[in-house]
């Protein structure tokens, strides 16, 4: 499947890295990839389109020194418009990987005219700053306004929902919204998985999973045990959703750790079982787990990146899952410790950046598939502040099929994905209608949707 393109990465020097996220950055309108540094400075690579003969186009470092924060030890980070001003904010977990509580705080990073700033560095923020041992970050709409908050997952503690108020003061809120339990998170999957409103998936290690349902207020109840994700005990790491089952509802994909992966399956009368078929349970050392139409021929790939051993790919084959051949990012040696996807050059087809780190600095990997004719389309939707709407979920009708996108609010794990729907076409020339739903359950319906573009979609107005 994948073709190694790691020489567009301009000074790719072994490095211990781990966690990315996709969003703009520099806010031009352009998504640019957050690499989380550690032991070393951050990364923000840009697409820097060459022109003339044989030029192709490269990915270069433009971090700024805040964002770059040299002596970070940054795990995992997500972007999301916590102060509703229609650019995006960023979270780095910024800890020592095995203490319990790291001798730096997190960051959140937010743009103040023209520059970056810490808002855990403010005076009024200092206590608020997380200083536990954290693993995963992601974002979640809670009550539908277009404003997130930032879900960090800390290891044997409770999460933490930071978000922001009045005054520009972070506040954590878990506590006040249902989301108390302790646990030891490795991964977040924010989304509308059985309710209407952004419902909360956390991926445990050490103990069950927690699956927390948005009632609509604002407010949560864990029901994983009910659903069936609790799975108990897990070793989770990276986490997905796909949808090839029933039109319009999720499946989720969950990698543990040296453990059974599963593809836990939405019941016709609700709740989940696991239906993972056995090359895909197959234990491995797995850390990001994420889904895309990397080939655009209309069914998403599952990829799992794993630390130490090949990486393995499974694509939807005769109504089941299957193992396919990964081509050159199978990395057998590779440190594997997140991977991102987004169509980082605009050329229709998205693009694998794997990072690695850990036990050994290792270079970064980029992967794309062999170019083909197959038709795409790529939808963003907005929130009424411009910003992503994270955690919206995109459809598309085309030749009689429906394929749905949940835009990524994190995390596969200690990473984001772009913001995009992305939908391979196959051969296929018109496509009949697109629906997008917000997490505030207001929808917008686009008939005969171009192909062969990126559509931005506003949000309805109130």
């Amino acid at each position: 499947m994948f073709l190694d393109c790691s020489g567009a990465l301009h000074h790719n020097p072994p490095r211990h890295a781990y966690g990315a996220a996709v969003a703009d950055i520099d806010g031009d309108g352009l998504l640019e990839i957050l690499v989380a540094g550690h032991g070393g400075p951050n990364l923000v690579l840009k697409w820097e389109p060459r022109n003339g003969a044989g030029g192709i186009g490269r990915l270069v470092d433009i971090a700024d020194p805040v964002l770059a924060d040299a002596d970070s030890q940054a795990l995992a980070v997500a972007a999301a418009d916590v102060d509703g001003d229609g650019r995006e904010e960023i979270y780095v977990i910024n800890c020592d990987k095995f203490a319990h509580r790291g001798a730096q705080t997190d960051r959140l990073f937010a743009w103040f005219g023209d520059r970056w700033l810490d808002l855990f560095c403010l005076p009024e923020n200092a206590r608020a700053a997380n200083q536990a041992a954290a693993r995963s970050v992601g974002c979640i709409d809670r009550l539908g306004r277009g404003r997130y908050g930032f879900v960090v997952t800390n290891r044997q503690a409770p999460l933490s929902l930071y978000e922001l108020i009045r005054g520009g003061r972070v506040v954590d809120v878990a506590d006040d919204c249902g989301l108390d339990l302790d646990g030891d998170g490795r991964a977040v999957l924010p989304g509308p998985l059985v309710s209407d409103r952004m419902d909360l998936f956390i991926l445990n290690e050490h103990g069950r999973n927690h699956f927390y349902r948005n009632f609509g207020d604002g407010g949560f109840e864990e029901i994983g045990q009910v659903t069936g994700l609790g799975d108990a005990p897990s070793t989770g790491r990276g986490v997905c959703v796909v949808e090839a089952g029933m039109p319009g509802r999720f499946d989720i994909v969950c990698g543990n750790w040296g453990g059974a992966h599963r593809l836990f399956v939405q019941k016709p009368g609700g709740g989940f079982v696991d239906r993972a078929p056995a090359e895909l349970a197959r234990p491995s050392r797995v850390r990001t787990v994420l889904a895309a139409d990397f080939d655009n021929d209309g069914f998403q790939e599952v990829f799992f990146n794993n630390f130490g051993e090949p990486n393995r790919l499974f694509g939807w084959r005769h109504d089941s899952w299957a193992l396919i051949d990964v081509g050159d990012a199978a990395e057998p040696h590779g440190h594997g410790t997140g991977a991102v996807v987004a169509d980082i050059d605009g050329d229709g087809r998205v693009e694998l950046l794997v990072t690695h780190g850990e036990s050994g600095a290792q270079p970064l990997s980029l992967y794309r598939a062999p170019p083909n004719d197959n038709a795409w389309l790529r939808v963003m939707p907005l929130t009424p502040a411009g910003a992503p709407a994270r955690g919206a979920v995109v459809s598309l009708t085309a030749g009689g099929r429906t394929q749905s996108r949940l835009i990524c609010a994190g995390s596969g794990y200690l990473c984001q994905m772009e913001p995009v729907a992305h939908f391979g076409l196959g051969t296929l020339t018109s496509a009949e209608r697109v629906e997008v739903r917000w997490p505030d359950g207001r929808l917008a319906i686009i008939e005969r949707p171009p192909l062969g573009r990126l559509i931005s979609v506003p949000h309805p107005p109130t």
